[in-house]
C-alpha cells in the first residue's frame, strides 16, 4: 500500500491523532514561555522565581502521569479524549483567569499534565494499537501535529496577544479546544480501528503483553530510560538557555531565530522517512542510531564559534527530533506487548517530563558555579555516544528474549 493511499483508507483515525499532538502545544514549554513575561509581571515574580515554581508544576505533573496514564488501558479513546481535551481547556482557561501564585501553580501542573503529558500518551498509546504492520508510517503522521502546533500557534498566539493581551489570548485557546478540539477529535475517534484484509501482513510480532509490575523489575527497561530521557532532558535545556548562548557566542538573536526554520522542515522530512524505515525494520533495529544525530548536534554547537554552527546544529536537531520521537513512540509494543501499553508508556513519559523538567535547572546551576556552558554542551554529546552503546547492548538483548520466547512456539510447546 502506498503512502497516500494508507493516509487515504486511514485519514479518520490519523486525524485524531494529529488533532491531539496539534492541540498538545497549548501545555509545551515553547507556548507557556510566550506569556512568561506577562506571568512574572502580573504575579511579581523574578525570573529565578518563575523558574522555579515552573519545575516544580513540571515535576508533579510528572509523578501523575504513571497513575493517571493507566486510563488509556482501561477506557476507550474516546473516554479518554472526552476528559483529557476538557481538562487542558479548563487549564487555559484558568491561566486567563486565575490572579493568585497558587491558582498559578496549578494552572501550570494542569497544562503540563495534560498538555504534554497525557495528550500526546493518547495519541501514541492509540496509534500504537490501531496499527501494527504500518505502525511506522501511521506514527510519523500523527507526530507531525506536533510540527504543525509549532509552526501555527505560538506565532496566532503572540499576534492575538499584542491585539486583545494575553489573558485574552488564553481565553482564545480555551475557546479552540472546547469549541474545536473537543468535538472533532471525540467525532473521529469514535470508533477504534479494526485489523483488515487489505492490511499487508505483519513483518514483526510484537512481544508478549508484559504487565507494569514485570516491566518495572527488567533491567533492560532502565538501560532504554536512559536514552529516552535524552532528548528531553538535552533539547530543553538547550533552548532554555539558548540567549545566554547566543550572547556568549556574539552571535545574532535574529539569525539564530531563523535557524529554527531549518530544524522545522528536516524535522518534518524525517519523520516521515523514519516512519518508513520502521516499517521496514523495526523500531528495536534502529535503537542503537536514535542519540547519533543528537550528540553530533551537540558536538557541533559545543565547539564551534561561528554562527553557521547554529544552522548545522539546527538541521542535525531536526534529525534527531524526527528519529527520536517516532521511534520512542513505536518501539514499546515490540519490547513489551500491547495489552498494559499505556500503564507502560506513562512511566516512560512520565520520565521524560523528569528529565525535561531538571535540565535547565541543573545546567543553570553549573553556569552560576563558573562550569563552561559550551564545556557542558559537549558532555553531553559524550553522553550520547556513550547512551548509544548502551542502547546496542540492550537492542541484542530484546532481540535474543523474543528469540527466546518464539522457540516454544516453533516446536509447539
Amino acid at each position: 500500500m502506498g503512502y497516500l493511499s494508507f493516509l487515504r483508507d486511514n485519514s479518520r483515525w490519523l486525524t485524531g491523532g494529529f488533532l491531539l499532538t496539534f492541540f498538545s502545544t497549548f501545555g509545551m514549554t515553547s507556548f507557556i514561555a510566550l506569556s512568561a513575561g506577562d506571568i512574572r509581571r502580573d504575579y511579581g515574580l523574578s525570573h529565578g522565581e518563575f523558574g522555579t515554581l515552573y519545575m516544580f508544576a513540571t515535576l508533579a505533573s510528572a509523578l501523575s502521569l504513571p497513575r493517571l496514564g493507566q486510563i488509556v488501558d482501561r477506557y476507550s479513546v474516546r473516554k479518554v479524549v472526552l476528559f483529557v481535551v476538557p481538562m487542558l481547556a479548563l487549564a487555559s482557561a484558568s491561566m486567563a483567569l486565575s490572579r493568585h501564585l497558587v491558582l498559578l501553580f496549578v494552572t501550570i501542573y494542569l497544562l503540563r499534565l495534560f498538555g504534554q503529558g497525557m495528550m500526546v500518551h493518547a495519541a501514541y498509546t492509540a496509534t500504537a494499537r490501531w496499527f501494527s504492520a504500518q505502525r511506522g508510517r501511521a506514527l510519523s503522521a500523527v507526530i507531525l501535529g506536533h510540527n504543525a502546533g509549532d509552526a501555527v500557534i505560538p506565532m496566532g498566539f503572540v499576534l492575538i496577544a499584542a491585539s486583545v493581551g494575553w489573558r485574552n489570548g488564553w481565553l482564545l485557546a480555551t475557546a479552540a479546544l472546547a469549541l474545536i478540539a473537543v468535538p472533532a477529535i471525540a467525532l473521529l475517534v469514535a470508533e477504534d480501528r479494526k485489523p483488515r484484509s487489505s492490511d499487508p501482513e505483519v513483518p514483526r510480532i510484537d512481544a508478549r503483553d508484559w504487565t507494569r509490575v514485570e516491566v518495572v523489575r527488567d533491567p533492560v527497561f532502565y538501560l532504554l530510560l536512559l536514552g529516552v530521557m535524552a532528548p528531553g532532558l538535552i533539547v530543553t535545556t538547550l533552548f532554555f538557555h539558548q540567549v545566554y548562548l547566543v550572547e556568549l557566542r556574539g552571535w545574532s538573536l535574529e539569525v539564530f531565530a531563523s535557524s529554527f526554520l531549518v530544524a522545522a522542515v528536516v524535522n518534518a522530512v524525517f519523520t516521515l522517512v523514519v516512519g518508513l524505515l520502521l516499517d521496514r525494520f523495526s523500531g528495536v533495529a534502529l535503537l542503537p542510531f536514535v542519540l547519533l544525530p543528537l550528540g553530533l548536534a551537540c558536538l557541533l554547537l559545543g565547539l564551534v564559534d561561528a554562527q553557521w554552527g547554529a544552522f548545522g546544529f539546527m538541521a542535525l536537531l531536526g534529525i534527531s527530533n524526527g528519529l527520536s520521537t517516532t521511534l520512542f513512540g513505536a518501539v514499546w509494543p515490540e519490547v513489551y506487548g500491547l495489552k498494559h501499553l499505556g500503564s507502560i508508556r506513562a512511566l516512560i513519559v512520565s520520565a521524560g517530563v523528569f528529565a525535561s523538567a531538571i535540565g535547565p535547572g541543573l545546567t543553570g546551576f553549573l553556569i552560576d558555579g563558573g562550569v563552561s556552558y559550551p564545556a557542558q554542551i559537549v558532555a553531553m554529546a559524550i553522553y550520547c555516544f556513550a547512551i548509544s552503546f548502551v542502547l546496542l547492548l540492550a537492542s541484542r538483548r530484546i532481540r535474543a528474549r523474543s528469540q527466546e520466547q518464539a522457540i516454544p512456539v516453533a516446536v509447539g510447546v
